[in-house]
């Protein structure tokens, strides 16, 4: 286990969960394949009740470098996928629907990058895991939300920053460093649904639930925030407020691991201006019925050339080496 890492306490399943026969037959599947299952903080419940390992991109990259699984079956969206078989070109890396996709790597195609690269030698571009391999490959350090201030502020001092693909946790990091970013132009189409009028009408009729929002979320909500983190760095607040009542702008998938985590206090789903509750279109793509389908036929399996994957490793290593550090 690399120095400083913790590991994650399994998830899979805890006393008195309920299992339906599906998801039993997953479990059995997954011991036969030596598989580890892998899920993020906004899978399904259903998932997210019988996977071995819950938790953000920076605990799940983690994870991902210590198993000793034979198959890692990766139920998040692709880049996931890819970090995963990145981090193990050995094994099986399996992803229950291949179109379960980003907007965040959708808005930074590597070969727009490498041209915005070539007009500045001097940059040195730190690239959110929230991208494909393709401009992993392309970076000089990788960071995740829970770790991109560190990132940031451990950069060389004599480059001009380069932070891709999405602007706001970009704001964020600088921000917290004071260490000027260029900023690539993308965003996550579900955290920029929240508008400070929607917070702010939350927060009337909640006066005394504290906000936690996730710093992919516009400026004006993370300044309307009582904390600004990361879905993981989310449940350790949590449990640490006296608050009974706390209000969450992330992903909605995130409520069901607070709930669990928290059982004694009442979470809410931060309201958009046109819902109360927002939900990735491609986190839900995965479902207990594909999960189960993924195991059994082994595919759809995330393939990536040697090349590929000796190229992005690189930056990703790097960032697990800086996060690792006292």
């Amino acid at each position: 286990m690399p120095p400083g890492v913790d590991r994650f306490p399994t998830r899979a399943p805890s006393p008195g969960t309920h299992l339906d026969a599906l998801s039993r037959e997953i479990l059995e599947l997954k011991q036969r394949l030596n598989a580890v299952l892998l899920a993020h903080n906004y899978q399904i419940p259903e998932i997210q009740d019988v996977a071995d390992y819950v938790g953000d991109s920076l605990g799940l990259a983690r994870q991902a470098v210590e198993t000793d699984a034979e198959v890692i079956v990766f139920c998040g969206v692709h880049f996931m996928a890819e970090t995963a078989k990145i981090l193990n070109p050995d094994k099986l890396v399996l992803l229950p629907d291949l179109e379960a996709g980003c907007s965040l790597e959708e808005s930074c195609p590597a070969d727009e990058l490498a041209a915005m690269q070539a007009r500045n030698p001097n940059f040195y571009t730190i690239a959110y895991i929230n991208c494909s391999a393709a401009v992993k490959a392309l970076s000089d350090v990788i960071c995740t939300s829970g770790n991109a201030a560190r990132i940031v502020a451990a950069a060389p001092p004599d480059r001009d920053l380069l932070f891709v693909p999405d602007e706001n946790l970009g704001a964020w990091a600088m921000e917290q460093t004071g260490r000027p970013l260029t900023l690539w132009p993308g965003n996550c189409y579900v955290h920029v649904e929240w508008t400070h009028n929607a917070i702010m009408r939350i927060k009337r009729d909640h006066p005394d639930a504290p906000v936690v929002a996730h710093p992919e979320c516009i400026r004006a909500v993370r300044m309307l925030a009582d904390e600004v983190c990361s879905t993981e760095k989310m449940i350790a607040y949590c449990k640490a407020s006296p608050a009974r009542t706390i209000i969450i702008a992330t992903e909605s998938g995130m409520l069901h691991r607070l709930r669990k985590e928290c059982p004694d206090k009442e979470f809410i789903a931060a309201p958009t201006e046109t819902c109360h509750c927002n939900e990735c279109r491609y986190m839900k793509l995965n479902t207990l019925e594909k999960l189960h389908a993924c195991l059994l036929k082994r595919a759809p399996r995330i393939e990536l050339s040697a090349e590929l994957i000796e190229r992005a490793r690189r930056p990703i290593e790097r960032m697990l080496e800086i996060s690792a550090r006292p």
